[in-house]
C-alpha cells in the first residue's frame, strides 16, 4: 500500500485558486513548505482522497478569506476628534487669552506677566502632551492675584470645552511626582463636580516673585470652571520651588491620564448614570 504523502505548507495570505495548486498533472501531491492547518493524509490516484483535497481547499479558501478580513480591518480607534478649548476672558483687571489641546505634543506658548507661573504652565504642557497657549496681560502692578486667577479660570473652562461630552475617556487620574527631596501625589476625577482638598505645606511666602498662597488659589479656580474633583497631597518637601513645581507635573500627568481614552469602553460615558456633565 502506498504511504501517505502529507500537505506541509500553505500561506495563509495567498488564497488556493484551484486543486492543482495541490496536485500536479501525475496527481501526485505538490509539498508546500508550511501549512498550519491540521495534517491532511492523502493517497496518489484515489477519487476519494481527491475530493477531500478539494474540500480541504474550500475550507482553506474560507479560512483565509475570514483571516484576511480581520487583518485587513483598521484597529479600534480613539473616539478622539479634534478635542480643543479656546476661551477670552477681559474685566477691568484682566485681558486673558487660552487655548488648549488635549491631544497636543507638549507644546507651551505661555506669558502671563508672571514668570514663575509661566513656568509652571510650561510643566501642564510638557508632561501632560497638551498643546497650552496663554497669553494675559492684568493689574500686577497691583499684585499677581487677578492674573493668577483669571488664567487658572480661562483654563478650566477651555478644558472643560475641550472635554465636551467626556466619551470614551478614563475620567479618573492619579499620579505622584517627585522633585528631589519633594514628592507630591495628585487623584482627580472629571466627575462635573468641582472640589478642591489641597494638603501642601509651602515653607516660604515667595518665590522669586510669585505669592506662593497663590498656588491652591490657582487649582481651586480651575477647578470650579472645569467640574473636577481634585485632590493635592504633599507626601514631603522642604524647597518651595520644588514642592510646587512637582505639584504641576504630578497634576499635568493625572490630568493626561484622566483625558485619554480607554479603548474598551467604545466611545461609551464612564458613568453609571451616563452623564458626565458640569452641573
Amino acid at each position: 500500500m502506498s504511504t501517505p504523502t502529507p500537505i506541509r505548507s500553505l500561506s495563509l495570505f495567498t488564497p488556493i485558486s484551484s486543486p492543482h495548486t495541490l496536485l500536479c498533472k501525475t496527481k501526485t501531491l505538490v509539498k508546500p513548505q508550511s501549512l498550519p492547518l491540521p495534517y491532511i493524509p492523502c493517497f496518489r490516484d484515489t477519487k476519494l482522497k481527491s475530493r477531500l483535497v478539494l474540500t480541504s481547499v474550500a475550507s482553506l479558501n474560507s479560512h483565509m478569506t475570514e483571516s484576511n478580513s480581520v487583518a485587513a480591518s483598521p484597529p479600534q480607534q480613539s473616539p478622539s476628534a479634534c478635542r480643543v478649548g479656546e476661551v477670552r476672558r477681559v474685566t477691568k483687571e484682566t485681558n486673558v487669552h487660552v487655548k488648549i489641546n488635549l491631544d497636543g505634543s507638549g507644546i507651551s506658548d505661555s506669558s502671563t506677566g508672571i514668570p514663575f507661573l509661566d513656568h509652571m504652565l510650561d510643566q501642564l504642557a510638557s508632561h501632560g502632551l497638551f498643546d497650552v497657549y496663554v497669553k494675559a496681560s492684568g493689574d500686577i502692578h497691583i499684585d499677581d492675584h487677578h492674573t493668577n486667577e483669571d488664567v487658572a479660570l480661562a483654563i478650566g473652562t477651555a478644558l472643560l470645552q475641550a472635554l465636551g461630552d467626556r466619551k470614551g475617556i478614563n475620567r479618573f487620574g492619579h499620579f505622584s511626582a517627585p522633585l528631589d527631596e519633594a514628592a507630591i501625589e495628585v487623584i482627580l476625577d472629571l466627575s462635573g463636580r468641582p472640589h478642591l482638598s489641597c494638603d501642601l505645606s509651602i515653607p516660604t511666602e515667595r518665590v522669586g516673585t510669585y505669592d506662593t498662597q497663590l498656588v491652591e488659589h490657582f487649582f481651586q479656580s480651575l477647578v470650579n470652571t472645569s467640574g473636577m474633583t481634585l485632590h493635592i497631597r504633599q507626601l514631603a518637601g522642604k524647597n518651595s520651588h520644588h514642592i510646587i513645581e512637582a505639584t504641576f507635573k504630578a497634576f499635568a500627568r493625572a490630568l493626561r491620564q484622566a483625558t485619554e481614552f480607554d479603548l474598551r469602553r467604545h466611545g461609551s460615558i464612564p458613568s453609571s448614570k451616563g452623564v458626565l456633565s458640569r452641573s
